[in-house]
């Protein structure tokens, strides 16, 4: 019988490879992203979002969580100057913070290694912000998948009200939040929850989001801020 599972287990891991490669293949994103030196497609996301909808300004403070590899960090210190590259604009600054490895990238502040989701890593964060407050919280944080629909959504969404949470407590009346997260019945109550705090919240999937993924994201604009509530 151990076999039998074991075999199984090999072939499901093989068409899912093989399925990877060939969506990786056909992507035009993928070969997109290597011209223009992003780390990874997923730029591509934050890239028409904030062209339809002006989310990244200069002189902004950006906190990007997720960020591994840092494609989305990439997109964010140009949009917001945080490497100086226009002196006639301001400087903004943007901090990276991901569990895993971030490769140093010039412009942003980056914490790897550390898990957002932990109590000391923010407050690492706080640390490195010196008492400024954040224009913008971007999370493209996804949890590991263990197969279970309901699990996964439930984890995702978890994620989700943390990064709000943090949000809420960092950033400066008028800022803005941007969530990923999967299309689910929670989402609702999600946005639901967010627009005590924001003035419109509204669901976005970027063309670059693949149509046969249920990622969504979840954008907050204008902070009422914590004291006038």
């Amino acid at each position: 019988m151990k076999k039998v599972v074991s075999s199984e287990l090999r072939k499901s891991k093989g068409v899912s490879s093989n399925h990877w490669l060939s969506r990786q293949l056909s992507d035009p994103y993928v070969e997109k992203a290597k011209m223009m030196n992003f780390r990874c497609r997923s730029a591509f996301k934050l890239i028409e979002m904030d062209d339809k909808l002006k989310l990244l300004k200069p002189g902004q403070v950006v906190i990007d969580c997720g960020a591994a590899p840092g494609s989305w960090t990439q997109v964010a210190v140009k949009r917001v100057n945080a490497d100086n590259c226009d002196n006639k604009q301001p400087q903004g600054k943007v901090v990276a913070i991901d569990k895993q490895l971030i490769y140093p990238l010039e412009g942003a502040i980056i914490i790897g290694n550390l898990d957002f989701t932990n109590p000391d890593s923010q407050n690492r964060i706080l640390g490195v912000l010196k008492g400024e407050k954040a224009d913008i919280v971007i999370s493209d944080m996804a949890p590991s998948a263990t197969g279970i629909r309901y699990l996964d959504y439930e984890n995702i969404v978890k994620l989700c009200y943390l990064a709000l949470k943090f949000a809420l407590q960092i950033s400066k009346p008028g800022a803005s939040v941007l969530l990923k997260l999967w299309q689910c019945a929670d989402a609702k109550t999600l946005q639901d929850d967010m627009l005590k705090f924001y003035k419109t919240v509204k669901i976005v999937k970027p063309k670059a989001s693949r149509s046969d993924s249920a990622e969504i994201f979840m954008l907050g604009r204008d902070f009422h801020g914590l004291e006038n509530r």
